[in-house]
């Protein structure tokens, strides 16, 4: 809903619609949700060929959804940042930057955790 506008909230399934909109949206027009993807795709590939238990995939899957929820708020925001201003501003720069940090922290964190749930599945630790 736009605010100040005086339609009604969109349906379940509208919002539902926007949703996927953006999801494909994202996917089609930026590399590292196709990246992030990809990596997901593998992790549940090896997943698979390992034979995680049902804890192991639990944690699997948050941290793929966690990535993946962090580079879709990161594309968003730099797309509320380059709406804002075209022109360079320190201040777009230093938002774009840090929105770019935390999907590298929440990237390396997951990946540790996989490193760790892989190698409990495998007994090494």
């Amino acid at each position: 809903m736009i605010p100040g506008s005086n339609k009604d909230h969109p349906s379940f399934l509208k919002s539902f619609s926007y949703a996927m909109e953006g999801f494909v949206t994202a996917v089609k027009t930026e590399r590292n949700i196709k990246v992030m993807l990809v990596a997901g795709v593998c992790t549940v590939v090896a997943g698979c060929i390992v034979g995680l238990d049902i804890a192991e995939w639990a944690t699997i899957i948050i941290c793929c959804g966690l990535v993946i929820h962090g580079e879709l708020c990161n594309t968003a925001m730099e797309a509320i940042v380059d709406l804002a201003t075209q022109e360079f501003h320190p201040l777009a720069k230093r938002a774009k930057d840090i929105a770019a940090a935390s999907v590298y922290v929440l990237s390396i964190t997951a990946a540790i955790v996989g490193l760790l749930v892989f190698a409990h599945a495998l007994g090494f630790i």
